[in-house]
């Protein structure tokens, strides 16, 4: 298969030259034929500015993520990698893909060639002994597999992935000491150890724990370690003391260097297996690999595993970089949720409790504030199974907590950000089709969280809206519970529950009660419904702290009103007045003011911030005013001016696929602007052609003939040869297949997708 020899070829090349000089690596790229999908991918882009991405190997949905960690806090280091950096601190298995918090890095193996001392409690990267330097002249990475030389210690680092298994390969130099170290205690960003233990099993394998507290307030990871060479000697430590005359150790911080066999080799081969729920678990995770290292292998498989998934969606430009960039969001919307129940189906909880995924595979790391928006559509498009798999996930969590989740980590719930948008999901999911849940049980979770009287709801339920003297971020919060509301009520509409879809439908316009006519914005309101909050400026910005708006400002929180924009446009008066009013958005200097700006606020056009998800929707707002044109030109100009194929490639975080999809559903010409809506507002396309491949016998092409730089607007278009003139599409158009046929121009068609 060409797929295989490329990878082999690549491995062979890179094995040879990865010592020589930064020319050679120009041939290596050659080398992998551009007709493999797999090969636009850039894992780097992302890891530089605010993407918070990780360049490290895994495989789709995987529960292990192998990637280096630089052992910086801070926010850019949220991945535990920044593409300033030079340093490295050494390679674990649990990562956040573009996350606006750090956690997890657990598990961190680093390899070394002289013995150094873990007995001083290090706090910083600076005192820690083991840390070496890099060049990205030396560092390399595709789907699956990671490279990099460590300059301090001559040694070259491979990494793989299998869903549960992560594979390292060290070549060291000739004559030097083989030694890796094992460090549980050293933790970065908002995570720390809170207990940990170190068991040397045999000559091939240690096993042992990791308990921390972060922004996963009770995470428990169990690991398995095999080693293709026997451990010739080990010093193990806890809590910096060197513990003598044993093979195990446990405390809040635990350490080991191990120093392993020269033998005929100058290779050393690790295998790593992690679980929720027991050493066992892990022992079995790894399984299928018992006393097999199988390092070519895995790459193999991990970078076929990539092409399939890949290739669901299939482009055609002349431009490589726009592949490039579509690719690479593809390939990262496609890192998370992440796979978290065991082999056996067990998966820990987080009061505990181990229980099992009956007909399911669990998933955790849902940042279901960013990613119901357009990530979550996409998976329904391209994996269908893994829907339901998520919305059974969350109905586990049900179960114990009595209400939906908001942001999932490693089980455990940490309450981050606004609204219940594990309800849009679920109704999203139903309404397009997927059936691999229970419904009666998802609508009555849906239905008891919005009824609850948590975060802000029974104040919600009280006046029809949150008055901002009882609650920060009072209109970010109202604006999405009102969706929240609407997405239960088409769930209730569809299950034949009228008086519940009269109840949520009602309560779903609460988001009028905060629309000032006067200044055209959502604003906080007082109690008595009287008052508005002031001083007011729409540019104002506090983060999370006195503030009537989560991570941004009046400009960019008062568009959210997906569900009912024709309710919007009636607040503003008529069309012409929501026109005016959302081009100023775009065209509005983009000063930021405030003594707490959020940092999230990048990515700006005017006061539209791309670099953060509350702005995603509203340039195809225009769609819903007669003046698609409008969103035909400010998408495009979003997908010019905010990606990109550098590592600072991505505007802000990328939120655990969220910034990505939306670049993949925009650059094919649709977006879920409402994703329970069932319908696709039309952008602008950017390729001659895409296909999207739902099955062997069913595909749905999208064609833009003439389709360039200038010519951005689309002047007519046909649906399977039939004349086509509305600015949206529906799921079920798009998944009984076809041809979407565009024919764009450098002038806009005012006359296309207008209502009469």
């Amino acid at each position: 298969m060409k797929i295989l020899h490329n990878i082999k070829l690549f491995l062979i090349v890179i094995s040879i030259t990865f010592s020589c000089k930064k020319e050679h690596k120009n041939i290596i790229d050659e080398e992998v034929e551009k007709s493999d999908v797999s090969g636009f991918v850039d894992p780097f882009i992302g890891t530089g500015g605010h993407g918070h991405t990780y360049p490290g190997a895994t495989v789709p949905f995987g529960m292990v993520q192998v990637s280096p960690d630089n052992g910086i806090s801070e926010w850019d280091w949220c991945s535990g990698y920044h593409y300033s950096d030079s340093l490295t601190i050494g390679f674990s298995h649990l990562h956040l893909s573009g996350t606006g918090i750090g956690d997890l890095n657990d598990i961190r193996l680093m390899p070394i060639n002289k013995k150094v001392d873990l007995s001083t409690s290090f706090k910083t990267r600076d005192e820690i002994p083991f840390k070496s330097r890099y060049s990205h002249n030396r560092e390399k990475a595709v789907p699956g597999y990671y490279n990099v030389f460590l300059e301090d210690f001559d040694i070259n680092v491979e990494l793989t992935s299998a869903i549960r298994t992560a594979f390292h390969r060290y070549e060291y130099k000739e004559g030097d000491t083989q030694s890796v170290v094992l460090d549980l205690g050293y933790a970065i960003n908002w995570d720390k150890t809170l207990e940990s233990q170190i068991h040397i099993e045999d000559k091939y394998t240690v096993s042992g724990y990791r308990n921390s507290t972060g922004w996963a307030k009770n995470q428990k990871v169990f690991f398995v370690i095999e080693f293709s060479k026997a451990i010739n000697d080990y010093d193990l430590y806890k809590d910096a003391t060197e513990a003598e005359s044993t093979n195990s150790v446990k405390g809040v911080k635990s350490s080991v260097q191990l120093f392993f066999n020269q033998g005929n080799k100058n290779q050393l081969e690790v295998k790593v297996g992690i679980s929720s729920v027991s050493i066992e678990n892990a022992k079995n995770n790894i399984s299928e690999y018992k006393n097999k290292f199988e390092f070519d292998t895995t790459v193999e498989t991990a970078n076929s595993l990539w092409e399939n998934s890949l290739s669901k969606i299939a482009v055609e430009t002349k431009n490589d970089s726009l592949k490039t960039i579509f690719y690479t969001a593809l390939y990262h919307a496609q890192v998370a949720p992440v796979t978290y129940s065991d082999l056996d189906g067990t998966f820990r909880k987080e009061n505990d409790s181990i229980v099992y995924a009956k007909g399911y595979t669990a998933y955790s790391t849902l940042s279901l504030w960013d990613t119901f928006r357009a990530e979550h559509p996409l998976l329904i498009l391209l994996e269908p199974d893994k829907v339901s798999d998520i919305i059974n996930s969350m109905m586990a969590y049900y179960k114990t907590k009595e209400i939906l989740p908001v942001w999932t980590l490693y089980a455990n719930e940490t309450n981050t950000m606004t609204g219940y948008h594990s309800v849009s999901v679920i109704a999203e999911a139903y309404l397009k089709g997927i059936r691999g849940f229970d419904a009666e049980k998802a609508y009555e979770a849906m239905k008891n969280t919005m009824m609850q009287n948590e975060r802000g709801l029974e104040l919600y339920k009280e006046y029809g809206y949150i008055p901002y003297d009882q609650l920060d971020e009072s209109v970010t919060i109202t604006l999405e519970y009102a969706y929240n509301d609407w997405c239960v009520a088409q769930m209730a509409k569809a299950l034949g529950k009228h008086d519940d879809y009269d109840y949520f439908l009602k309560r779903s316009s609460g988001y009028s009660h905060l629309f000032d006519p006067k200044t055209g914005f959502m604003r906080g309101k007082s109690r008595d419904g009287k008052e508005w909050h002031e001083p007011f400026d729409p540019k104002f910005s506090a983060h999370r702290v006195h503030a009537d708006y989560t991570e941004g400002n009046a400009w960019q929180h008062s568009w959210f009103v997906p569900h009912d924009v024709e309710g919007l446009i009636k607040l503003y008066g008529d069309e012409s007045k929501f026109i005016s009013k959302l081009e100023q958005l775009f065209t509005e200097d983009s000063k930021i003011i405030g003594d707490n700006i959020s940092v999230d606020i990048t990515g700006l056009v005017g006061q539209y911030a791309h670099g953060n998800e509350p702005s995603h929707h509203i340039a195809y707002m225009f769609n819903k005013a007669n003046a698609p044109w409008r969103t035909q030109y400010w998408v495009n100009t979003i997908l010019k001016t905010q990606y990109n194929t550098s590592p600072n490639g991505l505007s802000g975080n990328e939120d655990c696929g969220q910034m990505s999809a939306w670049y993949i559903f925009s650059s094919l010409g649709i977006y879920p602007m409402n994703p329970a809506s069932g319908e696709y507002q039309i952008g602008s396309p950017i390729f001659e052609k895409s296909t999207i491949k739902f099955s062997e016998n069913t595909t749905f092409v999208i064609e833009a003939e003439n389709v360039s730089d200038k010519n951005i607007y689309i002047q007519s278009a046909t649906l399977n040869g039939k004349e086509f003139n509305r600015p949206y599409i529906t799921h079920q158009e798009l998944v009984q297949g076809g041809t979407l046929h565009f024919v764009m121009g450098d002038t806009p068609n005012k006359n296309w997708g207008v209502k009469e």
